[in-house]
């Protein structure tokens, strides 16, 4: 049943009462409460096997929950992987023309939307490379222009940078972020690193130990767009705390 347009209001994600058992009996999330309004940016961080990737799983479609509703617009929805999960026999142009060729968008149409999904993320001039010519990072960003190129109204990013180094990682974060300020879209962004969670994000969430639940929010104030260097500001590190004190009572 889905909820009404009033409850709604501007959410891009909003999810009443989740629980989730899976057919062995392991459950997964239990009563989980989650509403994302548009042009939000909130990461989910917690202990390993807490049910994050499976959050995302059901807020794609991919799973459903035992119980609760989720309410989102899964014709508006891009899913970014930790992998970049691109076909090696497909140039970058079109491996980021894949889902708009999946929706059924024209050919000359989906160019362009390549095109400018190629600048947006920094790859002009790479376009004719496969991927076993890119870096890491390079592939990470061939990912991100095949989400962006249908233009979603929510990103959903399961721990997209978390296997690059830590320069690459940064530089990718703050690429990310001058994406959302210019593209507007809401995101749920999971993520093991505390740092990470403050830098990019509008709220920052803590998930509890199996089976997950949410147990602390954060909001982060600082002005976008947001330095580099803020990462070494004394109020960052107290957010970065605060969050890692509820991680502590998250595994207790």
């Amino acid at each position: 049943m889905p909820l009404t347009a009033d409850k709604m209001s501007d959410s891009a994600l909003r999810m009443a009462n989740i629980s989730l058992t899976f057919a062995d009996g392991t459950q997964a999330l239990e009563n989980l409460n989650l509403n994302i309004q548009s042009g939000e940016f909130v990461s989910i961080v917690g202990p390993s096997g807490c049910g994050k990737s499976t959050l995302l799983r059901l807020a794609s479609g991919l799973l459903a929950q035992t119980q609760g509703l989720c309410d989102v617009d899964r014709t508006s929805l891009g899913y970014v992987f930790q992998d970049p999960t691109l076909l090696p026999w497909r140039t970058v142009r079109r491996n980021v023309e894949l889902n708009a060729e999946l929706a059924g968008m024209d050919k000359p149409s989906r160019q362009k939307a390549a095109d400018t999904a190629i600048d947006l993320v920094n790859l002009t001039g790479y376009e004719d490379k496969y991927p076993k010519q890119l870096s890491g990072g390079m592939k990470m960003r061939c990912s991100l222009a095949r989400a962006l190129v249908l233009q979603p109204n929510l990103f959903l990013f399961d721990e997209p940078f978390a296997a690059l180094d830590e320069i690459t990682r940064e530089h990718l974060n703050d690429e990310l972020l001058h994406l959302f300020q210019n593209q507007h879209f809401a995101s749920l962004f999971i993520t093991h690193s505390i740092q990470e969670a403050v830098f990019l994000s509008t709220r920052v969430l803590v998930m509890s130990a199996r089976p997950g639940r949410i147990i602390a929010e954060h909001a982060v104030d600082f002005p976008y767009p947001r330095h580099p260097d803020i990462r070494y500001q004394s109020d960052f590190a107290e957010i970065c705390g605060k969050i890692s004190a509820d991680l502590k009572v998250a595994h207790s």
